[in-house]
């Protein structure tokens, strides 16, 4: 089966993390070339098929390397658009891309915003058999007038494109159900017609049964990884039917699950009535798995046949966030074989 060719669905992309080492050391070295960073060659920093990232190693890529090199309208624009087009390129036809807005030497959170949607919005008009929307995310690190900020920023910039807002960050940071503190924004985003999606039993630090009960009040449409929920939750999940992002690639090259491919909680989702299930590849910058490659493994590892390949990858479409329209023409695009 052509897993490229694959009409295919992409919920749980982080923008900063799906940029490529060499989109990330091309920036680099007009940047270098101009005296503009005097920070390390990504090409040395995250080595070409390095890919096994955990928790301690993953998220200091971003703080204090990623994040201090897209730092202008013209790198992110860049970046953008090299992200869209590796999506594109790879059969993804709906696109929900996350970040979380951030203030850098140069840009406002709402410039940065601005920027990215600028960036969706051209590649588009060029590009019309993909569609992409936007999700805002608030990091778990964020004190509240941050994490509010956000949601106003993603309720103001709805016309543009911003379909949802996440929570997403360091799954150690407020634990046990600290997250609450959040709550006020999420029902706004909710109130506003934002869709929500979170990152649910990431870790184990986050799997508490005070932190489950505080992200299913929020009312979630979909829930990102959902690898240490206890069972009182997997059976919340199920009544709800919600729609789980699942990471496969992520999960096991970060040692997130035991058992590697073939123990991956997909397997046990696929089995559960109700759910359904969205594959993703997360930070496929980082992680080095594309979409087709997430369903080629899935089918590897889980004997799927082509049939269920493509109800797969349709199961999603009515937990997207998008219009009505979009969904309309998700259902004529995706294969039905």
């Amino acid at each position: 089966m052509d897993y490229v060719a694959l009409p295919k669905i992409e919920l749980h992309a982080h923008l900063t993390g799906s940029v490529s080492r060499r989109t990330l050391h091309d920036i680099w070295r007009r940047k270098k070339d101009a005296g503009d960073t005097d920070i390390q060659d990504p090409m040395a920093v995250m080595p070409e098929g390095k890919h096994d990232y955990n928790v301690q190693t993953f998220f200091p890529l971003f703080s204090s390397y990623i994040y201090n090199l897209l730092i202008d309208e013209a790198s992110i624009a860049e970046a953008t658009t090299a992200v869209l087009q590796g999506f594109h390129a790879d059969g993804v036809v709906y696109l929900e891309l996350r970040t979380t807005p951030r203030t850098t030497p140069l840009l406002s959170p709402e410039t940065y915003v601005r920027t990215i949607l600028a960036a969706i919005s051209a590649f588009s008009d060029l590009h019309p058999q993909m569609r992409t929307r936007l999700i805002l995310s608030v990091d778990r690190r964020h004190d509240y007038a941050t994490a509010a900020a956000v949601v106003e920023l993603g309720v103001a910039l709805q016309p543009l494109g911003v379909v949802g807002v996440d929570l997403c960050g360091d799954p150690t940071a407020k634990p046990g159900g600290a997250v609450r503190l959040f709550t006020p924004a999420f029902e706004r985003a909710r109130a506003a017609g934002l869709g929500i999606t979170v990152h649910f039993a990431e870790a184990q630090a986050s799997g508490s049964r005070e932190e489950l009960d505080v992200l299913l009040g929020w009312q979630p449409g979909r829930l990102g990884h959902v690898i240490w929920e206890d069972d009182e939750a997997k059976r919340e999940i199920a009544r709800r039917s919600l729609c789980l992002e699942l990471c496969l690639s992520c999960n096991v090259l970060a040692d997130m699950v035991e058992g590697g491919f073939a123990g991956h909680h997909f397997g046990y989702w696929r089995t559960v009535d109700g759910p359904k299930i969205s594959l993703a590849t997360d930070d496929v910058g980082v992680f080095g798995s594309p979409l087709s490659k997430e369903y080629e493994l899935a089918a590897q590892h889980f004997n799927l046949d082509r049939q269920e390949v493509c109800s797969l990858a349709r199961q999603a479409i009515d937990s997207t966030f998008g219009s009505v329209e979009d969904k309309e023409w998700l259902r004529s695009v995706m294969w039905t074989a």
